[in-house]
């Protein structure tokens, strides 16, 4: 191995970065990282100078980033006619940018040298680009190498403390030991993970939060994205909308008598504009039982004075059970291509039908709702953003909206599932998810998963809404604390790797 990585080091690079993912959902194959990293360590120490560390890190995240997202050429086959051309260009167009944040932990890796300098400097250098990767460019934080311990509340506890980046720090400071030797690195790995296994139990045995005295009723159509938008597919989209939630409405009101339901549909699941179809909102009136609430992803439009349409949303239209609108909630980070054409359409790319950009709305917000803790919805991928769900005004759950039918039976659902799981354990909220093909949930404060309906299914589910845990840490403080210890672990690392270099020079 080590032969054909001196003898292949770009190559090696490029598939350690694709094994590393590996230890991404679904997979979740962990331990996997305890030979990719210390190997990409090992490599990049022997690199003759920055530039080829940057080269080889750059070479590392294209090939993390190409098999971690290669489920979005999946969107492409909606219109595979018009798109066809596309399908071997899209992952690696968004796996190369993505690259680039991978050169900078590598260069810090390189610079602070062998051992345990460099493991710190690339651990803290790799959390700060992933925070950077979540800021510019619109930001694209997908696929934090903390979401790989989602597959179980236990794990991820931390994060209410040092969030999913935080995760990311301390996997990979565990996943480097292994450079320093094993007779040294296996004590040190032991007892790093029993304490992680350790803090993890001990949060989950705290009381659980009172449970709110309401029923959630999620609502997953299944409907492919291929037809999603089809005139004739219109009304009978619309009819099983209606019986799911008229059926899972009506043995909540029968079961749990006096407490109010809420009906939750995905992201623009009504294939009608709710805000404007009257005779929509009478069906869905018709449907649900007296004082049950939907909360529903529909798309929002505007005319000008002409009778032109001038402008849509992405929207949540709440909507009770005699017709009337309610609070609405607009989309306020927008998909580029898919939503809106970046750098004023110069990429002729449009993979959404329809001519005209979505509007972002004002962004975040607490909407409250009769008879129940008011609520920060998230539509789609706003639910990824780590320390951005939640406005100033603290909620008492988080709902996220959304439409992975575009992504089919692939990781891309999974990987969209653990993120949202990362924001309940962050902020100590309970987090309720409809999804229009799946995975739907219901996760509550401390990441606990309540109810699951699977990717494909179609079907409704109801259950009990969690209560909120006191603010964690992380909801108090956000990034800061991840922020400050990523820097201080880089700074060590190159402070180290330099007093080294200079002692060994003298």
């Amino acid at each position: 191995m080590r032969r054909f990585m001196a003898s292949r080091p770009g190559v090696a690079a490029f598939l350690l970065g694709a094994a590393t993912a590996l230890a991404l959902p679904p997979l979740h194959l962990l331990p996997l990282l305890l030979a990719t990293i210390p190997a990409f360590l090992w490599l990049l120490w022997r690199a003759r100078g920055a530039r080829q560390a940057l080269w080889w890190g750059a070479l590392f995240g294209f090939g993390h980033h190409l098999a971690g997202l290669y489920w979005v050429t999946h969107a492409l086959f909606t219109e595979i006619e018009r798109w066809f051309w596309l399908v071997p260009l899209a992952a690696p167009a968004l796996a190369l940018p993505l690259a680039m944040f991978t050169a900078l932990p590598a260069w810090a890796a390189w610079r602070a040298g062998p051992g345990w300098p460099g493991v710190l400097a690339f651990a803290g250098a790799w959390t700060l680009a992933e925070m950077l990767r979540g800021v510019l460019f619109t930001g694209f934080p997908w696929n934090l190498l903390g979401t790989a311990w989602a597959f179980h509340a236990l794990p991820i506890q931390p994060a209410q403390l040092i969030g999913t980046h935080g995760l990311s720090l301390i996997t990979l400071l565990l996943a480097g030991l292994p450079v320093l030797g094993w007779r040294r690195a296996a004590p040190l790995l032991a007892t790093g993970i029993a304490a992680w296994a350790g803090f993890g139990a001990w949060a989950l045995q705290r009381p659980v939060p009172s449970e709110v005295a309401a029923r959630i009723v999620l609502v997953q159509g299944n409907v492919p994205q291929d037809v999603k938008w089809e005139e004739a597919q219109r009304v009978p989209i619309f009819r099983r909308y209606l019986q799911l939630s008229a059926e899972a409405a009506a043995r909540a009101t029968e079961s749990h008598p006096g407490q109010p339901v809420l009906v939750i549909w995905p992201e623009t699941a009504s294939p009608f504009l709710l805000t404007q179809d009257a005779a929509a909102r009478e069906a869905i009136a018709a449907a649900l039982p007296p004082g049950a609430l939907l909360l529903a992803g529909s798309v929002r439009a505007a005319w000008d004075g002409d009778g032109r349409l001038s402008q849509l949303w992405n929207s949540m239209v709440t909507l009770d059970s005699e017709g009337v609108l309610g609070p609405v909630y607009d989309k306020a980070h927008l998909v580029p291509f898919g939503e809106y054409m970046p750098l004023g359409g110069l990429l002729p790319i449009r993979v959404v039908t329809g001519g005209l950009d979505f509007s972002a709305g004002p962004g975040r917000v607490t909407l409250s709702l009769p008879g129940v803790p008011a609520v920060s919805p998230l539509i789609c991928y706003e639910v990824i953003f780590s320390g951005r769900v939640v406005g100033t005004e603290r909620p008492g759950w988080l709902l996220n909206l959304t439409n992975d039918a575009w992504f089919g039976h692939s990781a891309g659902p999974y990987q969209h599932l653990a993120a949202a799981r990362l924001r309940a354990v962050e902020e100590g909220l309970p987090l309720v998810r409809a999804a229009q093909t799946g995975i739907s949930a219901v996760f509550d404060a401390s990441g606990r998963e309540v109810v699951r309906l699977a990717l494909g299914a179609m079907g409704s589910i109801e259950t009990g809404l969690p209560g909120a845990a006191p603010p964690t840490a992380f909801a108090r403080h956000g990034l800061a604390l991840p922020l400050g210890l990523a820097a201080l672990l880089l700074l060590l690392g190159l402070a180290a790797g330099r007093r080294k270099r200079v002692q060994v020079g003298s």
